[in-house]
């Protein structure tokens, strides 16, 4: 949802936030006062977040402002009666954080690495059946190093059912000041996993003026349902990925690889060319340089 939150939903009677399943003046006010629930740590960015849900119709925007990973409260008020766990959670944690022993506390697995709590944290907060769409920093997927990266990714697998994991391309995110590359996981809580379905978008490339389009992801929505395999898609089992120590990094086995077959003389061929080009380049531009009288 926004930057250091996460967007909580609770349905209670609803089937899910849509306006168009509306049937009674009941279920519209679940809608607008006891659905949406979130958090916000920055000063800025909190105001923005509960306008946001304002002009979307939310009458009610419960949005709690704070440190989420050691519970220090700027103002809770809003979030008064939320219920200790959801039904969804959508949230993309800050990249490359550090927390300090505060926020580590109440974690069973102790690292500064901010989102590895959050994803601690998350799992925690969903209702059995419940289900989460996260955005993650690829190094907390593939990083064996350090045990709480290990431990959390374990807890995650043995506690939810991680059904998919999306390979981003590099700089989605760049326009808001992330560079890192990034990777999207859906999972449910309540039955471990057994395999995981990964798509691969990372070799498309984005930048301002070619974001990623959401035309970008038709095939992925038509093999979801049957998880089904092809060029950017394959499954992975849970003995392989205990086998890497739970390194969950998208690598398709179907990419070809781009081997460069030129040889030595070719190459050395080539630098003399662009050398030279270079070399004719700075004689053109002194040429129009006129000397001063």
């Amino acid at each position: 949802m926004w930057h250091r939150g996460f967007l909580a939903q609770s349905f209670e009677h609803m089937a899910g936030p849509n306006y168009s399943k509306i049937t009674s003046p009941e279920q519209l006010e679940i809608l607008k006062r006891r659905t949406f629930y979130g958090r916000e740590k920055d000063n800025i960015i909190y105001p923005i977040a509960l306008a946001n849900l304002v002009l979307h119709n939310i009458d009610e925007p419960h949005i709690w402002h704070g440190n989420t990973l050691t519970g220090a409260e700027i103002y809770g008020g809003l979030f008064t009666d939320a219920l200790p766990l959801y039904d969804v959670i959508l949230m993309n944690p800050p990249f490359g954080g550090k927390e300090g022993k505060e926020a580590q506390t109440k974690f069973a697995y102790k690292t500064g690495a901010t989102q590895v709590l959050f994803l601690q944290h998350v799992i925690d907060s969903l209702k059995p059946g419940g289900r989460c769409g996260i955005v993650l920093d690829e190094g907390v997927l593939f990083r064996t190093n350090e045990i709480a990266f290990v431990q959390t990714k374990r807890k995650l697998l043995d506690e939810s059912d991680v059904w998919a994991i999306v390979s981003l391309p590099s700089g989605v995110f760049t326009a808001a000041g992330a560079g890192v590359k990034t990777n999207l996981l859906f999972f449910t809580k309540g039955t471990p996993t057994e395999k995981i379905w990964y798509y691969d978008l990372s070799d498309i490339k984005v930048g301002k003026k070619s974001p990623l389009t959401l035309d970008k992801f038709d095939e992925f929505f038509r093999l979801l349902p049957e998880r089904g395999d092809s060029e950017r898609s394959w499954t992975v089992t849970r003995a392989e990925i205990e086998a890497k120590n739970y390194d969950l990094k998208a690598v398709n086995p179907h990419a070809r690889s781009q081997e460069d077959t030129r040889t030595p003389e070719e190459l050395l061929d080539l630098i003399e060319a662009k050398g030279r080009e270079v070399t004719e380049a700075i004689a053109a531009l002194r040429s129009t340089i006129r000397p001063r009288t």
